[in-house]
């Protein structure tokens, strides 16, 4: 018998156990019920616990509530209600045994009133984690603007920037519950609530602009913080004081309306918090939050009604706060019976009414049923289908009228607490549609006022008022580029940084200006530590407000700077040039970079994605020599104070054609070189004389001793091996130009043999050194 005991599917609560073997029971019927909850078949569930109840000599409080389930799946509230009265009578009901009638009664409010669908009530939290959800209750039904805060979700006060580039209130951060940021996950470093690297101070050009385009509610705001500071001290005459200069400043903020009426609350002050969370349900009808404060307020005032109507309303629009749908259950065992009614005589086949006067009994609507669909043997005359006119059922008037005065003083809080509960569920719309099979002999159905009061006469309003999409809007005659001006370039911000002194700048200037001095341009606090971690990340919100208010404008700046990294990526007209050493194709030349020109050439380089400059020797009259290499960056490796070790390697040699500067650094004009190239006997000469400066060459290097050998191989590495076709590189074969660096030539020697265009005489030339340093080695 496990599946006639067991509670149907949808109801997480075990109602107490019933003896199926009391005279009158059909366990089989029993079952069929069963069956049908897992069915859904609610109806006939429900049918079939009645016609069980008919005939016990005393009713059984499990069958009763398991009867008043199957009517509350249907959306027969009031029978429902008429049913769970009867096993209250019995036994006080416990909250948990009420959480059908209350989910019911949440999803007919939700589905016939508000045209909310189940799903979208709970899809805005998907992600964040119920338990997070129930743990602030703030269910925002508003999307975030550009001006909000993503942790408070109010206007940004004294907005921080981290070092990741969002943006948050200062006070918000400051929360000892705040490890990270909650956009990107980006670690904060704190230390007595303080963030000790990065973004710590106020983003001087955002709080300029917040109170300049949102003077009331930016000051609003910081009466509000300063308010929530009072309070957490408990100095609620202080904290109140500047709740009322900010609503005085911003009355339509809802939060603000809720966190002034929690304070009334906490200083039991209870009308005006119900005034404030009135005015916080005509602000955000669809808001749960405004109920929920409103019912807690309501409860804590004794209304115990009115705020049954809030926690239902709460429930409707967010079917999965489960604290509040137990808070309505608590609140609605209280009012099915407050106090047990002790003892009252029982008759057969009669029970204590739970409805006595107007509005109507739940019970007075109840008819006998029609004979059960789906099952076949039983017959309409079988006692367990009999439903006479004293059915447990029946109304009150006949018992109350032999039994019990209305007048009685046992029953009288009972008769009044009932009365309560009516004028809740008055006020509640009828079940939607096709949820309840109608029959012919059917008694009208529960139908009490479909409307919800309108939002000046209670809290709440099937339809939000009109708000912009958007959220909060900037006035066009507000805002220019020249609140948006890089102090450095003075033209408007491109790729905006924050530093942690809380200044802004464009990324680039401000990688110029720390290339000579690690100290903010405009208020000189050392940047050190921010120049170290090099954590130049955009100003995300600066970003967007620039995109959508001064997007013209951004356009403009985007295509200046385009056209500046075009002309840098332009590798023959204007090509920087390092004057430092000699370098050659193909072959290795680690760099260290230190000078603030060469930082900003460096990472020119790298930005136009060429990652290619020049190298040339100085020259006294002209600056640097007429030839060079082209080098190619491999790798940089920054350090702390700037400085960078950059890998390089040479890939080709170019004929400097003029000479120029640009920003600190020099420039030229070139054009590449390549070897001549030789056919028939010309090509047959040098490839004999290609092999043998090779072989002299790899008898050299053989002849020189270890240490010397180890220091060459660890700087240029093993001497690179012939190529098949010699004139297959345009800058002619590796090993040559591995010689040529290694060899003990003084640098204008090695520019001589660089500039040839001939291999043949590149050759020559080498030869003619391997000669002479083999004679003036010691022997």
């Amino acid at each position: 018998m496990d599946t006639v005991i067991q509670a149907h599917q949808s109801a997480q609560f075990v109602h107490p156990v019933y003896n199926p073997g009391a005279a009158g029971i059909c366990p089989e019927m029993l079952e069929v019920a069963e069956e049908a909850n897992r069915a859904g078949d609610y109806d006939l569930a429900a049918e079939i616990y009645s016609s069980q109840l008919a005939d016990l000599q005393q009713p059984d409080r499990g069958l009763c509530l398991r009867k008043a389930d199957a009517l509350a799946q249907t959306g027969r509230i009031a029978e429902a209600l008429d049913s769970y009265c009867i096993a209250a009578n019995i036994c006080e009901l416990r909250p948990g045994e009420l959480q059908l009638l209350v989910e019911n009664i949440a999803r007919t409010l939700r589905e016939k009133e508000l045209n909310i669908n189940a799903k979208s009530t709970s899809c805005h939290n998907r992600g964040n984690g119920n338990d997070r959800v129930e743990a602030d209750g703030a269910f925002e039904e508003e999307p975030l603007d550009l001006f909000s805060c993503r942790l408070c979700r109010c206007l940004l006060s004294e907005p921080t920037t981290l070092e990741c580039g969002h943006t948050f209130c200062k006070h918000c951060l400051e929360e000892e519950t705040v490890k990270d940021c909650i956009q990107c996950k980006h670690k904060l470093n704190k230390k007595d609530g303080q963030i000790l690297t990065i973004g710590f101070r106020v983003n001087v050009i955002l709080s300029s602009l917040l109170d300049k385009c949102f003077d009331a509610e930016s000051k609003a705001r910081r009466h509000w913080i300063e308010g929530e500071v009072s309070r957490k001290k408990h100095d609620y005459t202080d904290a109140l004081e500047k709740y009322n200069k900010a609503v005085e400043l911003a009355p339509s903020i809802g939060r603000l309306l809720g966190q002034r009426a929690e304070l009334h609350m906490d200083s039991r002050n209870y009308s005006q918090a119900i005034q404030d969370a009135e005015s916080m349900c005509r602000l955000k009808p669809l808001w749960p939050k405004a109920h929920y404060i409103k019912a807690s307020a309501l409860s804590k005032a004794n209304c115990n009604d009115e705020a049954l109507k809030e926690y239902f309303m709460c429930v409707a629009l967010k079917p999965d706060w489960t604290t509040v749908k137990l808070e309505a259950q608590k609140v609605l065992s209280e009012l099915c019976l407050r106090r047990t009614v002790s003892p009252l005589p029982y008759i057969p086949n009669r029970v204590v009414p739970p409805l006595a006067s107007s509005p109507p009994p739940c019970s007075a609507l109840y008819t006998p049923s029609p004979p059960l669909r789906g099952l076949a043997a039983p017959h309409r005359s079988d006692p367990a289908f009999s439903v006479s006119k004293s059915s447990p059922c029946e109304g009150p008037s006949d018992f109350s009228k032999h039994h019990l005065s209305p007048s009685s003083e046992a029953v009288k809080p009972l008769l009044e607490d009932v009365k309560s509960l009516a004028s809740v569920l008055a006020a509640l719309p009828a079940p939607p549609g096709g949820l309840k099979r109608r029959h012919s002999g059917d008694s009208p159905a529960f139908n009490p006022p479909s409307k919800l009061p309108r939002p000046d006469q209670a809290c709440s309003s099937s339809h939000p008022p009109a708000t912009s999409p958007g959220g909060r809007m900037v006035a066009a005659d507000l805002l220019d580029s020249r609140d948006m001006e890089c102090s450095l370039c003075m033209r408007l911000f491109y790729e905006p940084v924050a530093t942690p002194c809380g200044h802004t700048f464009c990324l680039k200037c401000l990688e110029r200006c720390l290339d000579h001095n690690p100290n903010c341009p405009l208020c000189k606090e050392n940047l050190s530590e921010y120049l170290a971690t090099r954590g130049y990340n955009k100003t995300l919100l600066m970003e967007e407000v620039l995109q959508r208010y001064l997007g013209d404008e951004l356009v403009e700046r985007k295509k200046i700077h385009e056209e500046e990294m075009k002309e840098l990526s332009n590798l023959n007209q204007e090509v920087p040039i390092f004057v430092c050493t000699m370098a050659f194709p193909t072959i290795p030349c680690p760099l260290h970079v230190f000078e603030p020109c060469y930082r900003l050439m460096i990472r020119r380089s790298m930005e136009t994605g060429t990652k290619q400059f020049g190298m040339c020797i100085a020259d006294e009259l002209k600056g640097f020599a007429d030839y060079g290499c082209m080098l190619e960056v491999r790798d940089v490796k920054f350090f702390p104070d700037g400085r960078s070790v950059v890998d390089t390697i040479g890939v080709s040699r170019f004929k400097v054609l003029s000479h120029g500067q640009r920003d600190g650094y020099n420039t030229a004009k070139i054009e590449y070189l390549e070897d001549r190239k030789v056919e028939g006997q010309e090509l047959a000469e040098l490839q004999k004389l290609y092999v043998s400066v090779y072989d002299q060459a790899s008898g050299w290097f053989t002849s020189l001793k270890d240490d010397m050998k180890s220091q060459i191989i660890s700087h240029f590495g093993h001497l690179p091996g012939k190529d098949p076709d010699p004139q297959g590189n345009p800058s002619g074969p590796a090993w040559a130009w591995w010689l040529l660096a290694v060899l003990p030539l003084d640098n204008r020697a090695q520019l001589t043999i660089l500039a040839m265009p001939s291999l043949k005489d590149r050759l020559i030339a080498i030869r003619r050194v391997l000669i002479f340093v083999t004679r003036k080695r010691p022997r």
